[in-house]
């Protein structure tokens, strides 16, 4: 059986993501059996996870999925750190359902607190008792101080945490090298960056000089049993899936899913100018097409194959590979780049608008059957659409949307990304 810990914070931008990296590296130089996880729906973190200790990186999404999912996503051997998302106990509205404090109750394990420290001395126990008062299901067992600006501000911090009896399990100190590149979606691509490996090491490094060790080991606990119910069906038997750069974000935990139940799963590269693979589904996932919308639009042979394909198969886009599918995309810059034409809809992000949230989805065509759980999180605006729409949606609160997505012929796609069955 394995055992689990959980990485939270009172908000994002805390470091969550630089001390769990550090920590996977860390433990797996030590020669730890350790893999992470990272709660809530997110494609990049979990690639950062799997480089930093070399062990596939799955999410855990406690408003998506439910519970015997969770515990079966979560099990297996060695140690588990879960890396929150947002403050620990933010959620989806109404009631804050998927907040990682979710994740704390149902699997029964331990929350590591990680406090950005730069500008407080004294006040980090209050805060920290706050947290750790709040809900007696969700236990704060310690405080990793991150941030902190010399030995004299460590020595502070430590004082004032004296009479929280929570332990402080390290201080880790501010260091500009340890900043992370980012854009609208979040981090730089694992993938993307060439200094990966030397950046997990001195983040591993930075963290150790001042870690607990044999504290924060004794920190895991016991996850539950795998359980786990029913799973999304795989939409065609053999599947094509765009996997780069441009087309990164397809959950690990659907493939498994697809691929235990039977499923044949082909990858190509739309940026490398490969043709889709002959298959009954050809799936484009999201990822950042804006960014390559030049060399796409004149990769011939990936768009002639779409064109081609979709005279006897199934041809389905999930964000990003929504907006190629259909006529045109303008970048950030202004420049207008034709696309696949298989769907009318024009998207451009020369004018951003943020659309996030969770969706409730029911299919009115394309290749999913049931009721879906999604996410929405995108800046692209819409700017010409026309045709069937694919999905009924409602937001996580139960309000009605208008339809989403688009279907003409065996070709779909929508905005939305599906996490899990409903």
């Amino acid at each position: 059986m394995g055992q689990g810990l959980i990485i939270a914070a009172p908000s994002s931008g805390a470091g969550k993501t630089t001390v769990t990296l550090a920590l996977l590296r860390h433990l797996k130089r030590q020669g730890v059996d350790v893999r992470g996880a990272k709660s809530g729906p997110d494609y990049i973190d979990p690639r950062f996870h799997e480089a930093a200790c070399g062990a596939p990186c799955f999410n855990l999404d406690a408003w998506a999925m439910r519970p015997d999912r969770l515990r079966d996503l979560a099990s297996g051997a060695g140690h588990l750190v879960i890396e929150g998302a947002m403050g620990l106990f933010d959620g989806a509205p109404p009631d804050g359902k998927g907040a990682v404090a979710d994740l704390a109750r149902l699997f029964d394990i331990s929350v590591i607190l990680v406090v950005e420290a730069g500008r407080m001395a004294g006040s980090v126990a209050a805060l920290v008792q706050g947290f750790a008062n709040h809900d007696a299901q969700v236990r704060v067992a310690g405080v990793i101080l991150n941030n902190v600006g010399s030995d004299r501000h460590a020595a502070m911090l430590r004082g004032a945490m004296e009479g929280t009896g929570l332990p402080v399990l390290a201080t880790l100190r501010r260091d500009p090298h340890l900043a992370h590149p980012a854009r609208h979606l979040g981090l730089v691509q694992a993938m993307e960056r060439p200094d990966l490996d030397p950046f997990l090491d001195r983040a591993a490094d930075a963290l150790a000089d001042s870690l607990d060790n044999a504290a924060i080991l004794g920190m895991f606990e016991s996850l539950p049993d795998a359980a786990c119910g029913p799973t999304l069906p795989p939409p065609a038997q053999v599947i094509a899936i765009a996997q780069d750069a441009a087309f990164a974000f397809a959950y690990p935990h659907l493939l498994r899913d697809w691929r235990e139940a039977g499923a044949e799963i082909k990858t190509f590269s739309p940026l490398a100018n490969e043709p889709a693979p002959q298959a009954d589904l050809i799936f484009l996932p999201g990822g950042y097409p804006e960014l390559h919308a030049g060399r796409l639009a004149a990769n011939e042979t990936f768009v002639n194959s779409l064109r081609n394909a979709s005279e006897q198969s199934e041809i389905y886009g999930e964000c990003g590979g929504y907006m190629v599918l259909g006529d045109g995309l303008i970048d950030a810059d202004g420049t207008h780049h034709a696309m696949a034409g298989l769907l009318r809809l024009e998207t451009s992000f020369a004018n951003r608008r943020l659309h996030l949230g969770y969706r409730d989805l029911i299919p009115l065509g394309g290749p999913f059957q049931t009721p879906l759980k999604a996410h929405e999180f995108h800046y692209a605006t819409t700017l010409k659409t026309a045709g069937a729409t694919l999905f009924d949606a409602k937001t996580a609160e139960g309000t009605d949307l208008p339809p989403m997505g688009l279907r003409s012929g065996r070709v779909s796609g929508s905005f939305a990304h599906v996490i899990d069955a409903a």
